[in-house]
């Protein structure tokens, strides 16, 4: 193979989830995949990109995302103090 083709192979391979078969045990697998992709995001990823989302809804989700990302943190340390 090309040099350039591996390194490009190599790069891709750290981003993609794996889960292998052991025994032929395909449903634990299937089970053991979604519940990686679920840890990864994945499944919000592509219900994302299903359809276009127009840059001012993307800002809007994005605000609503750090809200709430900013409020667990609040309660969090409101929780640290108290013990």
């Amino acid at each position: 193979m090309r040099p350039a083709f591996e390194e490009r192979m190599r790069r891709t391979d750290a981003l993609m989830s794996r889960v292998y078969v052991v025994d032929n045990q395909v449903d634990a697998a299937l089970k053991q995949l979604k519940k990686l992709m679920l840890k990864e995001g994945t499944f919000q990823e592509m219900k994302r990109r299903a359809h276009y989302e127009k840059p001012s809804v993307k800002r809007k989700r994005k605000a609503a995302a750090a809200r709430k990302k900013r409020r667990r943190a609040l309660a969090r340390s409101r929780d640290g103090d108290r013990d």
